[in-house]
């Protein structure tokens, strides 16, 4: 759990790069933080969804989770990693260097990747673009800028994915009347699955 002195003064902090920056140089090194579920809780759908563990993944706006760090440990050792944060990538890579070194680490918005196109078989996201739907304003009707960063998102995700064999898996807690409107898109296919009993959470499947 994050402590109190890294939280933000408002909840648009979090989609701004000098939070996230700041927040990273007052964490120790080894700490981790995780939006939303564990890889423990979402384990079952990732080896549904990607049963191949040699499948070239990137993990879009990593920060310091330990989604990639125990996904590697079981098996998936083909991770690339980017977030727009020049300090945490610098973090996570001393702190995976030697225990997990064929994990990369790249300083990288995900609203423009600098990948060749159809190169990867996953893309995932557990809470980057919740973190550009911060800003105030209605949420059955968001802010122009909000809706062009997360358009930006999806459609870098589209560009960089395998054509016709790879997938899109999407962790939040948005139901899905507030998130299918970015990912609904042309010869795709999209799931939805729920978790969680009190409180749920959404996971989206786009295939390509």
């Amino acid at each position: 759990m994050a402590s109190l002195d890294v939280l933000p003064e408002t909840n648009e902090d979090y989609g701004t790069m000098t939070y996230w920056n700041e927040r990273y140089r007052k964490e120790t090194d080894e700490t981790a933080f995780d939006w939303f579920k564990t890889y423990k809780d979402i384990e079952h759908i990732v080896k549904q969804v990607i049963p191949d563990k040699s499948s070239r993944i990137l993990m879009l706006g990593c920060g310091n989770s330990k989604l990639s760090e125990e996904m590697y440990d079981d098996g998936y050792h083909n991770i690339v990693n980017v977030d727009y944060s020049s300090v945490v990538i610098e973090q996570m890579k001393e702190r995976h260097q030697e225990s997990r070194p064929s994990m990369k680490w790249h300083e990288m918005d995900v609203r423009q990747l600098s990948f060749e196109d159809s190169t990867f078989d996953v893309t995932i996201d557990k809470g980057t673009m919740d973190a550009m739907m911060t800003s105030k304003g209605d949420v059955w009707d968001p802010p122009e800028h909000v809706i062009d960063a997360c358009t930006k998102e999806v459609n870098e995700v589209i560009r960089v994915l395998k054509k016709g064999s790879s997938v899109f898996l999407y962790i939040t807690f948005g139901q899905p009347h507030f998130r299918k409107r970015f990912l609904t898109r042309q010869d795709t296919r999209l799931e939805v699955h729920e978790l969680g009993e009190m409180f749920h959470y959404y996971v989206y499947i786009m295939k390509t």
